[in-house]
């Protein structure tokens, strides 16, 4: 483990993370699209990873992760700017014995050139969206590029500027959320727990225009194309049938056109050119 020796100055994305810490893992943990969107995600990384990786996790949240990724035998260094994520982390990492392979350190997005003594890495990862709070993305995924040794992977979880299931709720009259993602090229506010921060939204297009020197593509897929956002959290309670109807609708479909690029996020992975 290593720490700053002083807490660095928290965005304000990153307080609101902080203050979300305190119960994310209760009000999460029994949710079951948040379960399906893990497995998902799991899946599409674990895919690609070579026994024993060394795996480096941007906007790590409270280490679900990376707890999940070292259990499978790799070596996680953990990263968030968010004060209180990082000591849920800790706690966890602590209370699971996995202290030697999972590792963790408070750095902004900004400043992932810092890290350069500790890779090179076999892998990047980034789940749920954490990316979305930079209006910076090339500069983030150039420094990273830098961490990653040749051939290296990444998968990255990205929030698009349009979701199906989202714009559909303009029939419900949830005209705020169905248009949030809208007209949002300068970035638009997002509200955790009271605090407001700015949130941007990157096409998957427009990942691979950014990344298109340094990485090849190898796969994409949609996430939450069919299967509701997680915030509608009680739908797979309500409609068990059809809940299960468009899982297997969602994974059979997923890396097709339109669906994967239209979900509540996609799920990108990049192999660093030679």
């Amino acid at each position: 483990m290593s720490r700053p020796a002083s807490p660095l100055t928290e965005t304000p994305a990153a307080a609101a993370f902080s203050r979300q810490s305190a119960h994310f893992d209760s009000t999460y943990g029994s949710n079951d699209i948040i379960a399906y969107k893990r497995a998902r995600v799991r899946a599409a990384t674990v895919r690609w990873l070579r026994p024993g990786s060394r795996i480096l996790e941007l906007n790590a949240g409270t280490g679900e992760d990376a707890l999940y990724l070292a259990g499978q035998g790799h070596r996680v260094h953990a990263t968030d700017l968010s004060t209180g994520m990082l000591e849920a982390l800790g706690r966890k990492v602590r209370a699971a014995g996995a202290g030697d392979s999972v590792t963790w350190e408070q750095c902004s997005f900004e400043a992932l050139d810092g890290l350069q003594h500790r890779g090179p890495f076999d892998h990047l990862f980034s789940n749920f969206g954490g990316l979305n709070c930079t209006g910076d993305l090339p500069s983030v995924l150039r420094q990273a590029s830098v961490l990653l040794r040749p051939g290296g992977t990444a998968t990255l979880v990205i929030i698009p500027p349009f979701c199906l299931w989202e714009t559909l709720l303009l029939f419900k009259g949830e005209f705020r959320t169905a248009l949030r993602r809208f007209f949002s090229h300068g970035g638009r506010t997002a509200t955790i727990d009271g605090l407001p921060f700015t949130c941007w939204y990157y096409s998957p297009r427009a990942v691979r225009r950014m990344v298109a020197e340094e990485f090849d593509v190898l796969d994409l897929e949609g996430l939450c194309t069919l299967v509701p956002p997680s915030y509608r959290e009680r739908f797979p309670q309500r409609w068990p049938r059809l809940y299960r109807i468009l899982q297997r609708l969602e994974d059979r479909f997923k890396s097709s056109r339109p669906w994967r690029g239209i979900g509540d996020y996609f799920i990108i992975t990049l192999r660093k050119k030679s």
